[in-house]
Parts: structure tokens; C-alpha cells; sequence
């Protein structure tokens, strides 16, 4: 279903929408006792989940940076920290990642976050037509391409994801 959502959605279909990017909303019933959020909605809707993408965020040393990788996978911090010039990266604080995102842990999406920080997507989802991220809420995810995607949030490609730990 297409969406063109105004002030009354939340600021990642707003800035979507600004931004003149086409975008699907997709609802879901979200599980607290979910483990994984992003595992959660892929399963929920149907989706494969190489084309569900996690928003991360990252303390590359010292600044904040935004990793966006397929929820099949993980995140490879010393991937992202040279993505953006950088030596150590460690995962944010969740504390620290919902005060800078204005978004709740979860519901991270990595478009319409309160201040822009750098941010990096893992160049998998460039083999995809559609993703599928976080549309700023638990219970709702945004599809849109990927190249949107990259210029709606600046980001750079780059490869930052590896299969699951086993």
C-alpha cells in the first residue's frame, strides 16, 4: 500500500514523504517477547529476510554512526569503522541510540532519526528492488528502494554485514 503520510505519521514517513520518495507502509502486531525485532517483522510479513535491513547504531571513536544491515546477518564493526575512516567501533549505548535517534530501541529506523549521523549501508541491499526498514516504530515497516534509501539518508555503501555467528 503506497503512503504519502503527512504530519500524522511518524518522522520517517514524514521525511519519506518531504523527500518525495515512494514508500510502502507495512503494520504488523509486534511481539514484545520478541527476540529479535527485525527477525520479528520479517517472519510477521512474509518478507525474506535478506530484504529486511536492522538500523544499528555504533560508537565509531567517539561519534555516533548509523549501521543499516539485513537482519539475516550481522554487523561487522570493523567493517563500519573503516567505512567512515575510522579505528574502533563499539555498539552504542541503547540509551544513548534512542536520545540521538529519537526513536525507541526496536523501532530505530534509519530515515527521519532527530540529528543526522553518518551512516552506512551494507552494499547487499543494493541487489535488492525493495527493503524493508523500520518505519520509526515498533509494529511498522517501510519498504522502499534501496537507492532511495541512500539518498535519503547520505549514506555510503559499503560491505559492513557477515553471516550469523553459529
Amino acid at each position: 500500500m503506497a503512503s504519502r503520510r503527512g504530519a500524522g505519521g511518524t518522522p520517517a514517513t514524514v521525511a519519506l514523504t518531504k523527500a518525495g520518495i515512494a514508500f510502502t507502509e507495512h503494520a504488523y502486531a509486534h511481539d514484545p517477547a520478541a527476540a529479535s525485532y527485525g527477525l520479528e517483522a520479517a517472519d510477521v510479513l512474509g518478507l525474506d529476510p535478506a530484504r529486511v535491513l536492522k538500523t544499528l547504531l555504533v560508537s565509531v571513536d567517539g561519534r555516533l554512526v548509523v549501521g543499516v544491515v539485513p537482519v539475516s546477518g550481522q554487523l561487522d564493526l570493523k567493517a563500519v569503522a573503516a567505512a567512515v575512516g575510522g579505528k574502533k567501533a563499539t555498539m552504542a549505548d541503547p540509551a544513548a541510540a534512542e536520545r540521538a535517534t529519537g526513536y525507541v530501541v526496536g523501532g530505530i529506523s534509519p530515515v527521519g532519526q532527530k540529528r543526522a549521523h553518518p551512516t552506512v549501508l551494507d552494499e547487499s541491499a543494493l541487489a535488492c528492488d525493495v527493503v524493508y526498514v523500520s518505519g520509526g516504530r515498533r509494529g511498522l515497516d517501510l519498504g522502499l528502494s534501496p537507492a532511495d534509501l541512500v539518498r535519503v539518508t547520505g549514506a555510503t555503501v559499503a560491505p559492513i554485514g557477515r553471516p550469523p555467528a553459529r
